[in-house]
């Protein structure tokens, strides 16, 4: 085992830069999930709804299947060069992703030329976000108090419900504002020119980071190369625990996700009251993210994932049910604010579980992949496999099944994990303190 040294002391506003970059890096994603229908019409025009809306999801998968290049590169940067610059790297690759797609015509102006570079823009996203989730939530991690780790790295998810609250708000604003033509012509755009907007403060406050990470203690792995062999040589039932862990945390959260689709196209809700769904997931995940951080450090990571999870495994159906007999917005919007709350609960314990049971000089590079891998497999397929579970079927509960079968993996891989004593810590910090 590696000896680790202490590395410097992180501030608040450090860690709020943190938080910021992922915060934008998620608001992409979910500005993309939000407006897929518009996003689908724009680039992807068919006479066919459903076609059209395919292909654009399809699309929003492409960001997925290029996270695991993002995860092995820049993860393993920054176990070799330090957290701060390989986050500085996500950030600009993050700023051509998203002014591409503020920018980019549509298919009517371009022809084929425009599908095939929206799908080179969000390449580019996918290698950002596979890159970012490892060195910021070790850096966050690292940079935290005793016995606060899964609160601190709360604050990662609680970045989603930020973006995620930030899209609905500017999606309902715009779907008030603008007419549906104009809404599908332009509008849909605003919301990336908003990200691009707010990405140079998060890239200033990124280049005054301290670094938590001493590079001089990795003397094991010193390479891309050897990195990699030290992960799946040593570490190889960890990062495969991680992945089938992370199935069904991810899938889960993004059905949540797809909550803004499945209000339009199967409850048939106006787009305004459809994109209330996306605000209030993003509320519920910013609340009850930090509730499941502190109550991982007060009973344990694996307690905390596993019975907000066998409860929401033991509600899907019976809700997805209620849901489609009663397609109310009050009901709607009660079911999938209990399904958030036990989902936000339980993910915050999956973060700081996995983060924190890879050695730090290869922290980030095994946190990286297997968290890549995870989303790539699961988060990228999901909104696919829901559409297409829901037409093949012709039942708009369908999707419940494939939830409750990647619950069940969670479940299982997360007994088999081990989990750390809370009182040991490989790295002793400070509590933060503002300069």
């Amino acid at each position: 085992m590696v000896n680790e040294t202490v590395p410097r002391q992180a501030t608040r506003k450090e860690v709020f830069a943190v938080v910021l970059g992922a915060a934008i890096e998620f608001f992409d994603f979910s500005a993309y999930a939000t407006f897929a229908v518009m996003i689908g019409n724009a680039f992807f025009p068919s006479d066919n709804a459903f076609v059209s809306l395919m292909l654009s999801v399809s699309v929003f998968g492409i960001g997925f299947v290029v996270r695991p290049l993002g995860a092995i590169f820049i993860g393993s940067y920054a176990d070799r060069v330090g957290r701060k610059p390989a986050m500085l790297l996500t950030m600009l690759f993050m700023t051509i992703g998203t002014g591409g797609l503020v920018f980019l015509p549509g298919y009517a102006t371009l022809g084929l030329a425009a599908p095939i570079l929206l799908v080179v823009l969000r390449m580019l996203q996918g290698l950002a976000w596979g890159g970012e989730a490892g060195p910021a939530t070790t850096f966050i991690m690292e940079a935290a108090p005793q016995g606060k780790r899964a609160f601190y790295t709360s604050w990662q998810i609680v970045a989603q419900g930020l973006a995620g609250i930030s899209a609905g708000v500017i999606g309902f604003t715009l779907t008030q504002l603008l007419t549906p033509e104009q809404l599908a012509g332009w509008g849909w755009r605003i919301p990336f020119a908003f990200g691009l907007l707010v990405l140079p403060m998060a890239i200033y406050l990124r280049r005054n980071l301290n670094e938590t990470f001493n590079v001089e203690e990795n003397t094991v792995a010193t390479s891309t190369r050897s990195l990699l062999t030290e992960v799946f040589s040593k570490y190889r039932r960890l990062v495969l625990l991680g992945i089938f862990i992370l199935c069904g945390s991810t899938i889960t959260q993004y059905f949540l996700n797809y909550m803004t689709t499945y209000a339009l196209s199967e409850l048939h809700f106006a787009p305004g009251m459809a994109m209330v769904s996306t605000i209030l997931i993003g509320v519920c995940v910013v609340v009850f993210s930090l509730v499941g951080g502190w109550m991982a450090d007060r009973f344990g990571r694996k307690f905390t994932i596993i019975v907000p999870r066998l409860i929401l495994l033991l509600l899907l159906l019976p809700g997805l049910e209620i849901i489609n007999t009663f397609p109310t917005p009050a009901v709607f919007f009660s079911v999938i604010t209990l399904f958030a709350a036990l989902q936000c609960i339980s993910g915050s314990g999956v973060l700081v579980a996995l983060c924190e049971n890879f050695p730090r000089y290869i922290r980030s590079t095994g946190f990286s992949i297997a968290y890549a891998f995870g989303i790539t497999l699961f988060g990228g397929t999901a909104q696919i496999v829901f559409s297409w579970l829901i037409k093949a079927t012709g039942n708009p509960v369908s999707p419940g099944y494939y939830l409750i079968a990647a619950n069940i993996l969670c479940l299982i891989s997360v007994a088999l994990l081990r989990e750390r004593p809370r009182a040991a810590r490989p790295v002793t910090l400070k509590p933060l303190v503002n300069r």
